[in-house]
């Protein structure tokens, strides 16, 4: 069966909060058989590095060190990794950078690292930019987060992308054969509400189906987040799928949107399913 994705980037940190989207990349390259690269992102001002060159030096022999322990920690598991360290003053467009010139189909990430000032409640400030301009589907991995096993949840909706959703979902589950479960969510429990929900679901389960998955469907009420996170316990799913919705959904909404409060507030791996 088929695998959604061919070419998976890793970026990764190698600190404690990039634990669990290292340790999912590794376990999905070896148990779908795909080539896994990964970018470690290296903070670098040149103007300041002139002015203090033992900050440049320090911050070289720190990324040489990440590197070789990643790569260590890729052969324990079993994984071939090709790994390079990039130097920018913001590391998510390096990120997004090396995914464009590897033509990357699904970055792997962490979901936020230490808190700070800058740092949002949901979602660290370089992931949010990472989602918000990746050319590819994103992936993000709690630190205590495993790789999938029990089910997989897709939530869709009236939107154009929710055909991608259901279509990527509908392959993880059936590439992994694992149960599916699609979700649309009425924002009030009226009968046209309701009936928009069912055609949503309607046409997902087809697109499913065709892409090699029998779907279960649910409709339920309420605020979508909610609702996304409480059907993904009910159903002992493990990983969610959603979708992204615009150019800019988490860049210019730091404490809105679905999608957000999804991939921050789910203690499971949720995959940003893109446009």
């Amino acid at each position: 069966m088929s695998h959604p994705f061919e070419r998976i980037l890793l970026a990764t940190e190698h600190t404690e909060f990039d634990a669990g989207a290292e340790r999912l990349a590794f376990a999905m390259a070896k148990r779908c058989e795909l080539p896994l690269s990964a970018v470690l992102p290296v903070v670098s001002n040149p103007e300041y590095e002139i002015i203090a060159p033992q900050l440049a030096e320090r911050g070289e022999q720190e990324a040489v060190a990440k590197i070789k322990l990643l790569s260590e920690a890729a052969a324990i598991a079993g994984v071939k990794l090709n790994v390079i360290a990039r130097r920018g003053e913001e590391p998510y467009r390096e990120i997004v950078r090396e995914a464009a010139e590897r033509h990357a189909d699904l970055i792997i990430l962490r979901r936020r690292g230490k808190r700070s000032f800058l740092s949002n409640l949901l979602v660290g400030e370089m992931v949010s930019k990472v989602v918000g301009q990746a050319p590819c589907c994103a992936l993000f991995v709690p630190r205590a987060a495993q790789m999938w096993s029990h089910g997989i949840l897709a939530a869709v909706d009236a939107s154009p992308n929710a055909r991608n959703v259901a279509h990527h979902a509908a392959k993880i589950a059936a590439q992994c054969e694992l149960p599916l479960t699609l979700v649309s969510v009425a924002s009030h429990d009226s009968e046209s509400m309701r009936a928009q929900a069912e055609a949503t679901l309607e046409v997902a389960q087809a697109i499913a189906s065709a892409a090699g998955a029998e779907a279960k469907t649910r409709v339920v009420v309420g605020k979508p987040f909610e609702q996304i996170l409480e059907t993904a316990k009910s159903v002992q799913a493990d990983l969610i799928v959603v979708g992204r919705h615009g150019e800019s959904n988490l860049i210019h909404t730091p404490f809105g949107g679905t999608t957000q409060k999804v991939v921050g507030l789910a203690d499971m791996p949720v995959l940003v399913v893109h446009g």
